[in-house]
């Protein structure tokens, strides 16, 4: 598209109107990419189209909806077919409906694969001319000059992609697999033509070029992709790139990659008004694990103990639905995961905080995760949440609508249940507690770095045989005086009968069944809900705030 192009724009212009009604003001060097990272419905495709639109002349874009089929093989349009076409096509990019269709689509793989031959014949004629005339020097320079297609056989083989290309007679651009017999380029896999065409795309297009490529992942493998896209952005650092992806790893396995994150857009009829976006900076001091986990959340986020299929993220997701709960194993990687977020709150958008179990901590202990913005959760793990006296009584009395029975008499025989169950094992469960605390104690005692050079000395206590007396004398107490709520900070109740004796009293077959009634609760009854929430102090508050 020489040609065409007019004065090279440093820096690319990439501004949009936020939804706070104020302009985003975002601007790309050449050599910088900038991954668009949002869900569908949220206006990456319009954001793309007003992207190219704000640089006409210098943008060469590689769309959604591309065609990844080749009409051919060889060059099917003259040079002057090619220029009409390439105008045509700049023309209609401007145009609103090009965001879903294009009218060109097979036109630009021809173009492509034009551009492929003619790169090669352009640095075959410029060799030809130097060995003319007898200029060795001038030879070994135009040697030195890379054809695409040689770049494009280095990158597939980097990128797990076991055909070379070649220029074969007749101008046929021929594949062949693993050293195996030559075909037809035409007759690639639709991923392996993708790739190709892709490459050629980026490799052939001026310097200076702003290149739009959007969802690069389509017809590729997730192992193909990564890097082959880093290794384009690598050769040609004289252009900008803005990708579009659904992927959110795409933009961490890229060394240097900013990323935006678009959550929303506003619509004016058929076309978005604004858009609700932030952009995480490459340079931003938190690990790639932790990235991972802040891409496509919201401003503030919650991390929690557990997995995606735990408890914890299921439940906390009701109880704060105005944050993104993400679970992160562990008190210590909670607690890791909020710390380190934190740290980089001078380089993006977002706001952490964190709920651990109540695992028994201290009150100082408390108060020290709290002022980290990990609040510990007042019981001692999170059923106590699902079965703390107060939902077990809304529990019953919906189960006694039901059932005719009186709601008083059934949440008093599932506590007691409760209690029971636990009765007989305050020595083993408090044998829990004891080793979890003493393990606790001793892993808080081991030096970092500098004072384990430094000669610092360990002494490590063994307290279990005092903390476990001290908690079975509690257990004993809570069970005598029937005190369930009490018992919840104190043990791990999970690890007896309790949870399963209080289910069936109150008429469900499984604790899961009990489980999915106490959401159904919470998500109904506001009282429930602002319940729940109060037992975290004013960490609601926070996260509305």
């Amino acid at each position: 598209m020489t040609n065409l192009r007019e004065e090279v724009p440093l820096p690319f212009n990439l501004n949009f109107p936020a939804q706070d009604t104020e302009v985003s003001q975002l601007q790309l060097e050449t050599g910088q990419m900038l991954f668009v990272l949002g869900a569908n419905g949220t206006g990456k495709s319009s954001l793309m189209h007003r992207f190219a639109n704000q640089n006409p002349g210098h943008i060469r874009k590689i769309a959604a909806h591309r065609q990844t089929w080749m009409n051919t093989d060889t060059l099917d349009m003259t040079p002057a077919t090619k220029v009409q076409t390439e105008q045509n096509i700049l023309n209609l990019d401007r145009r609103n409906e090009a965001r879903y269709r294009d009218q060109y689509a097979s036109a630009r793989a021809s173009m492509t694969i034009y551009e492929l031959i003619d790169a090669e014949n352009v640095r075959a004629r410029s060799i030809t001319a130097a060995v003319d005339a007898d200029n060795m020097e001038a030879m070994a320079e135009a040697a030195k000059v890379e054809a695409p297609i040689a770049i494009i056989n280095e990158l597939l083989r980097q990128s797990n992609i076991p055909i070379t290309i070649s220029i074969q007679k007749n101008e046929r651009v021929m594949a062949s697999k693993d050293g195996g017999p030559e075909y037809s380029a035409a007759e690639l896999s639709d991923g392996e033509r993708n790739a190709l065409l892709i490459a050629g795309s980026v490799l052939t297009a001026p310097p200076g070029t702003l290149l739009i490529i959007d969802e690069p992942e389509r017809h590729l493998h997730r192992s193909i992709i990564s890097p082959l896209l880093s290794q384009l952005f690598e050769r040609r650092s004289d252009c900008g790139f803005v990708i579009s992806t659904h992927d959110h790893d795409l933009p961490l396995e890229v060394t240097g990659a900013r990323t935006l994150l678009i959550r929303s857009c506003n619509f004016n009829g058929q076309n978005v008004r604004s858009w609700d976006a932030d952009e995480l900076p490459a340079e931003t001091p938190i690990d790639d694990l932790l990235r991972r986990d802040l891409l496509g959340a919201r401003r503030k986020i919650l991390f929690v103990e557990g997995t995606e299929s735990s408890l914890d993220k299921t439940l906390y997701s009701l109880i704060f639905p105005m944050v993104s709960v993400i679970p992160k194993g562990n008190c210590g990687d909670v607690e890791r995961a909020v710390v380190g977020s934190r740290a980089g709150e001078g380089f993006h958008w977002l706001r952490a905080f964190g709920i651990a179990d109540g695992d028994g901590f201290a009150p100082d202990q408390i108060e020290a995760k709290r002022q980290r913005g990990v609040y510990a959760l007042p019981f001692y793990s999170v059923e106590a949440i699902y079965f703390h006296p107060r939902i077990i009584e809304r529990i019953a009395a919906r189960q006694a609508d039901l059932s005719g029975d009186n709601a008083d008499a059934l949440t008093g025989r599932a506590l007691a249940a409760g209690v029971a169950a636990v009765a007989g094992h305050t020595d083993r469960l408090s044998q829990k507690v004891a080793k979890k605390a003493v393990r606790k104690l001793i892993l808080d005692q081991i030096p970092n770095d500098e004072e384990l050079m430094a000669g610092q000395e360990i002494t490590v206590i063994n307290s279990a045989q005092t903390i476990h007396a001290a908690r079975q004398a509690e257990l004993d107490a809570a069970v005598e005086g029937n005190d369930w709520e009490t018992i919840l900070t104190k043990c791990p109740v999970r690890e007896s009968a309790a949870l399963a004796n209080i289910s069936s009293e109150l008429g469900f077959r499984k604790i899961e069944d009990y489980e999915k009634a106490v959401r159904r609760l919470l998500a109904q009854d506001d009282d429930a809900l602002t319940f729940v929430r109060g037992l975290f102090d004013n960490l609601a508050d926070q996260l509305e705030g």
